[in-house]
């Protein structure tokens, strides 16, 4: 298994900007140093809580800074940009990493950034793969480009001069372009069958139940076998709630503290997703009542926590429940104490990744 890092940074709305941006990037720093393979940023434009509001932006502050980690837009929101704006941005983003690029994508969840930008009645599934589709096909394709769609134009016929350079969308360092993932939060997502059958990857949300969590392989080795394309559990990331401490008793206090991040992190998706009429992501299942359904149980379920040897056992159980995966993105959560914060990512990666590893290849002989 490998670690890696996502983060849906959700703050305090009275912490200081600069300081919860300054944090959030050295918790990708320190990803970077440990050895995390990948680490994804999410971006929302109307969110006080969620206030990174351009994972381009972000990830462009981290390029010249990191050293080897993969960095990832987790997600860019499709609906909310013009085609052509994506695709330029994410060409020259590619480039700063040098190739370090995962371009995760989706329709976006939140439902004020729909309203502001305009969209909140489209539809923005439809919307999404107009979208993509055109950046695919700029990347792919010459000036004058001509891509005629339902949301979107995409032509400089009329300014092109191609012997000076006008006119010309830059395409990315990969080639044909990153890869691409898309973030997988619906049961049984038809959208992660999809995604594979055009050869992209799947990661599940950290605020899904575990049935959930695991019905999306199914759902993505029927899109796989769709194309001929090999299945392998190495591409499904699925990220997870984590808090490592040196003891029980302080990862016990600071992951269920009702001041604590991790509970005012499912306080602030409780609340948005219940608002939204997507209560069934914190279902254990279908049929279940909306009452059952309280902050108390969602953190019990969804975060585990205790020391190094504690969170391994866990993980490991979690992973025989939902099937073999290739990278566990553990989730960022705001740093209320500074110290504890990054020491639960150093012993993450430095006493539960070797031990859960370490199990798995005995498991193996």
């Amino acid at each position: 298994m490998k670690l890696g890092f996502f983060t849906m940074p959700i703050h305090p709305l009275d912490k200081d900007w600069r300081q919860s941006l300054r944090e959030d990037r050295e918790a990708f720093l320190l990803a970077d140093e440990l050895g995390f393979t990948e680490a994804y940023v999410g971006e929302h434009v109307t969110d006080k809580a969620e206030n990174i509001t351009s994972s381009i932006a972000f990830i462009a502050w981290l390029a010249a800074a990191t050293k080897q980690i993969k960095l990832g837009t987790g997600t860019v929101n499709m609906p909310n940009t013009h085609p052509a704006a994506v695709a330029a941005s994410i060409a020259m983003l590619d480039h700063m990493l040098d190739g370090r690029f995962i371009f995760g994508i989706s329709p976006g969840g939140l439902l004020s950034d729909a309203e502001i930008f305009g969209n909140l009645d489209a539809d923005r599934n439809a919307m999404f793969l107009e979208a993509i589709n055109q950046v695919l096909e700029i990347w792919a394709g010459k000036p004058p480009y001509d891509l005629q769609g339902k949301y979107w134009n995409v032509s400089v016929r009329r300014t092109l001069i191609e012997d000076i350079g006008q006119g010309i969308v830059a395409r990315p360092l990969q080639t044909p372009h990153p890869p691409i993932v898309v973030t997988a939060v619906a049961p049984f997502s038809k959208g992660v069958t999809e995604a594979a059958a055009r050869g992209w990857d799947p990661i599940s949300a950290n605020f899904l139940m575990p049935a959930w969590v695991k019905s999306h392989w199914p759902k993505y080795v029927e899109g796989c076998e769709r194309m001929n394309r090999t299945v392998d559990p190495a591409n499904w990331r699925v990220a997870k709630s984590v808090f490592v401490a040196k003891d029980a008793a302080t990862a016990r206090a600071y992951a269920t503290a009702p001041d604590g991040p991790y509970v005012y992190y499912y306080h602030q998706l409780f609340t948005k997703l219940k608002r939204g009429g997507r209560l069934e992501l914190f279902k254990t299942r279908r049929d279940q009542p909306d009452a059952e359904v309280t902050l108390e149980s969602i953190c019990d379920k969804l975060i585990i926590h205790g020391t190094p040897e504690s969170v391994a056992d866990q993980l490991l159980s979690f992973q025989q429940e939902i099937g073999p995966f290739g990278t566990l993105l553990y989730a960022g959560k705001d740093w209320k104490d500074r110290e504890l914060g990054r020491q639960s990512m150093i012993l993450m990666a430095e006493k539960v990744l070797p031990r859960i590893n370490a199990a798995g290849a005995g498991a193996s002989t």
